[in-house]
């Protein structure tokens, strides 16, 4: 893993970081040859959770956690996890050494199993990826959106194939707010009273993003505590 040569790509893009502290679990995902590729959530100093997805085509050469400079031990990405339809769409990533916590460095709560999320709940998303659909330059500061939660209900109607193990946000009838491109792997989040909770992980949408009756499609964090206290422990 080519350390030092991470280090020198992605200095500038830290410091312009600088100031984003309002979510200090919200990681970068690093690819050889390609620079930022995905957004992860730090949930111990340990593990770094993100979409399956993000791993099909790419060896992770290191994340940047804010300030913060880390390689990575290994990718475990889950065993159900389907290509075509995005079910389970989840993935862990070992850190090789322990992330020292600060104010600004902190890891996320995660959804309890069983957590509902109504429709109409706001959520927060937020990843350095494109702010035009038909853009293809990502953002170099990173970007934080409030969209509703959908209903599985009406956001089937738009696809078809949403399973249990998906939540839905957006806003069905003007569009216009949504993750994009590069965004995939990252945190979407709702408040309870002082904690912020992860409620899903940032899966796939319509082509054309934030477009209106097509909301984004997550990975519902809440169905796979068992599955990420497992490789925790192990």
């Amino acid at each position: 893993y080519f350390y030092l040569l991470f280090i020198d790509l992605i200095t500038l893009i830290l410091l312009s970081n600088v100031e984003n502290r309002d979510w200090p679990w919200q990681v970068s995902i690093h690819v050889i040859g390609f620079g930022h590729h995905c957004g992860g959530t730090l949930i111990t100093k340990d593990w770094v959770l993100s979409a399956a997805h993000c791993f099909q085509e790419y060896e992770v050469y290191g994340l940047k956690i804010h300030l913060y400079i880390n390689n990575t031990s290994r990718t475990i990405i889950h065993p159900n996890y389907d290509s075509f339809t995005f079910d389970n769409d989840i993935a862990l990533i070992q850190l090789s050494s322990s992330v020292s916590f600060f104010h600004n460095i902190r890891p996320v709560c995660l959804a309890a199993a069983n957590s509902k999320f109504a429709a109409g709940t706001e959520s927060w998303v937020t990843g350095w990826g494109k702010l035009q659909s038909e853009g293809t330059n990502l953002s170099d500061v990173l970007q934080e959106v409030m969209i509703p939660i959908v209903s599985n209900s009406d956001c089937d109607n738009a696809y078809g194939g949403i399973t249990r193990n998906m939540i839905c946000a957006g806003s069905l009838n003007q569009g216009g707010k949504d993750a994009c491109l590069g965004d995939s792997g990252g945190p979407m989040v709702s408040r309870n009273g002082p904690r912020w909770i992860q409620s899903g992980i940032v899966s796939f949408g319509s082509k054309d993003c934030a477009k209106s009756k097509y909301p984004g499609v997550y990975t519902r964090v809440s169905q796979y505590q068992d599955w990420i206290h497992l490789f925790r422990c192990i």
